[in-house]
């Protein structure tokens, strides 16, 4: 939930300040802003609360730790190179891919009723899916959105 609400925020505080003080609207470039920072919020995650986020890679990948901060690096760099333009075509591509990627981390979270911030298993379990779902789409479609169809 928290990705969401700054996404959406960071979204309208971008896409008011350009209509106030530039006097036009780029909603995609809005867009860009808001997906950038929630991958910096999102990246910040990886380093708070690596051991939960561990618990959600599948079993049979080695060097789960290492794998959660390259992610969260990976989401540092890609909300930089997100609103640069000569990188944000691949940078989006790229995100789309880790977005599909990170799903059956999500689903196993679930059914394993990962907490990944306390780093146990008394999360939410399956319902947490019915919104982790729609808002893996909703990443996806959203970098699309903004990069890919302009």
């Amino acid at each position: 939930m928290k990705p969401l609400i700054v996404l959406l925020c960071v979204f309208v505080v971008a896409a008011l300040v350009q209509n106030l003080v530039l006097h036009h609207n780029d909603l995609a470039f809005s867009g860009r802003i808001g997906m950038a920072a929630m991958l910096a919020f999102t990246g910040m995650g990886h380093f708070m609360y690596t051991k939960g986020m561990a618990l959600m890679v599948p079993d049979f990948i080695p060097f789960k730790k290492l794998i959660i901060y390259l992610t969260g690096i990976f989401e540092f760099v890609a909300a930089i190179t997100l609103l640069i333009p000569a990188t944000q075509l691949l940078t989006a591509w790229l995100l789309i891919v880790f977005f599909i990627i990170m799903l059956p981390a999500n689903i196993k979270a679930a059914i394993e009723k990962v907490d990944y911030q306390k780093g146990t298993h008394d999360g939410n379990g399956m319902n947490y899916l019915w919104f982790r779902v729609p808002l893996q789409l909703l990443f996806i479609a959203w970098t699309y959105m903004s990069v890919v169809l302009i």
